[in-house]
């Protein structure tokens, strides 16, 4: 983990703007080097709270980036301030543009048959320099050796993983050893965006940071992941608390 880090409830996130950001992966793609990259929202930090296996996979991540308005506002109200959002599916928009430019090639893992071949299918037709390596679905047991064998002899530049909070960044880690290269990432729902399943919020919804509340009136399923969202403000109203307790009075 990078030293340019801010703490948030015990996970270190990366200082650090999007375009900062790309380049540093592009680094370790043109040095031929291996990066594990985390994107994590309120639901992951409070997830790997009460996981103890889970904070450990995060801890074992290179890089932690804030997937969230969640939790750029928390970093200010500690006055731990970072710039902006780095999420995973605006980090996949970029590691595909820049594949498209470097004639980088791609694996993808995750999703249902239907879901994965279309991804893939608009990942050719949209960025028709990027050589897509393989791909396979995401209903598999995570002990299964094939899919990292196959990864390893076919060594692709980046391998986008979405197979779910957690399961896929315990995919991540317990495969990466054996790889030579390559930028490895967990990328939730991206590849149901990517096959045209299911909308991104609009820009004014970003814009106004209710990205969150977009998916939740167009999935009212989630209102369970969505509880964790105010687990986690009352966690960091709870740790600003105990700051402004330590401040000595004059």
């Amino acid at each position: 983990m990078m030293n340019n880090t801010v703490n948030i409830l015990g996970i270190d996130f990366l200082n650090t703007t999007i375009n900062n950001f790309i380049n540093t992966l592009h680094s370790h793609l043109e040095d031929r080097k291996k990066a594990f990259v985390v994107t994590a929202n309120p639901e992951v930090v409070m997830k790997a709270r009460k996981e103890e296996d889970f904070m450990s996979v995060i801890k074992n991540a290179d890089y932690v980036t804030a997937d969230g308005i969640g939790i750029i506002k928390s970093a200010g109200l500690l006055g731990l301030p970072l710039p902006e959002r780095v999420t995973g599916f605006d980090l996949t928009l970029r590691l595909l543009s820049l594949a498209n430019e470097k004639n980088y090639s791609v694996y993808l893992l995750g999703g249902r048959d239907k879901v994965i071949e279309k991804a893939s299918e608009t990942i050719e037709t949209e960025y028709p320099n990027v050589t897509i390596a393989g791909y396979h679905h995401g209903f598999f047991d995570l002990n299964d050796d094939k899919i990292a064998s196959t990864i390893e002899h076919i060594k692709p530049d980046i391998v986008l993983v979405a197979l779910g909070a957690g399961r896929q960044e315990a995919w991540i880690n317990q495969h990466l050893s054996r790889f030579e290269h390559g930028i490895f990432m967990g990328v939730g729902g991206t590849f149901d965006v990517l096959a045209g399943e299911v909308q991104r919020a609009p820009e004014v919804w970003q814009r106004m940071n209710l990205e969150w509340f977009y998916r939740l009136v167009k999935q009212p399923s989630r209102w369970k992941r969505q509880i964790a969202l105010p687990q986690f403000a009352l966690k960091v109203l709870q740790v600003k608390m105990q700051q402004i307790a330590k401040v000595p009075v004059r």
